[in-house]
């Protein structure tokens, strides 16, 4: 059987408050609307990835952390052929996460915080953290400008972490390691949107190395 994915329809997300990129305001109400019983639907992923109508939640997890000598760096890796979205192969990624299905709802003892387990499932599925941290659910994004974008909507979670370890768990997630923000933000062009969106959303005043 087809994987059913999780999804709002995109008039919801309308009707709480459409934005364009990077939202940091009302996020739990974002998140409390939005993952309400009543609103969650779950569809065959194939048909989802084409309709514009419904918005697939994502959870998208970014690894943070903010040396001793004060230099933020940030985990990234770039996408093997062998990942789930063929539209974003080859691009460079600072987020890991992906679809929610039914079996996340279906196998969660607290059906109200499947959420919380598919999440937890993906950052299982695709690194080994090796580090203490400290996890904040810090906004939304909205790409309506990319073709994938437009049928998924991110949830944005930054785990502030005591040591720069994370390790790849899936091998098609390659050349992976922690680059400072600074270095980052001189070239954005190479990260798949949601990436430099959030990149220059959260650490955008972190001066571009000369």
């Amino acid at each position: 059987m087809e994987e059913q994915v999780l999804v709002v329809p995109t008039t919801l997300f309308h009707e709480i408050g459409y934005f364009q990129g990077f939202c940091c305001n009302d996020v739990e109400r974002y998140r409390r609307v939005l993952l309400a019983p009543e609103n969650v639907l779950f569809r065959p992923r194939s048909e989802m990835e084409k309709d514009p109508n419904f918005k697939q939640l994502i959870p998208y997890m970014i690894f943070c952390h903010t040396g001793s000598d004060g230099i933020i760096r940030l985990f990234q890796y770039v996408r093997g052929k062998g990942m789930g979205e063929s539209r974003l192969h080859s691009k460079r990624s600072v987020g890991v996460g992906g679809h929610l299905s039914l079996d996340d709802r279906n196998e969660s003892v607290q059906n109200h915080d499947f959420y919380r387990e598919g999440m937890l499932r993906e950052l299982r599925e695709e690194v080994v953290l090796g580090s203490e941290f400290t996890e904040h659910c810090v906004g939304l994004i909205n790409d309506d400008e990319s073709e994938v974008g437009r049928v998924h909507l991110g949830i944005v979670h930054c785990f502030d972490l005591t040591e720069p370890n994370v390790i790849s768990n899936e091998p098609d997630l390659i050349e992976s390691g922690f680059v400072p923000v600074r270095e980052m933000l001189r070239d954005l062009s190479v990260f798949e949107s949601w990436s430099s969106i959030c990149i220059e959303a959260l650490y955008g005043k972190e001066t571009p190395q000369q």
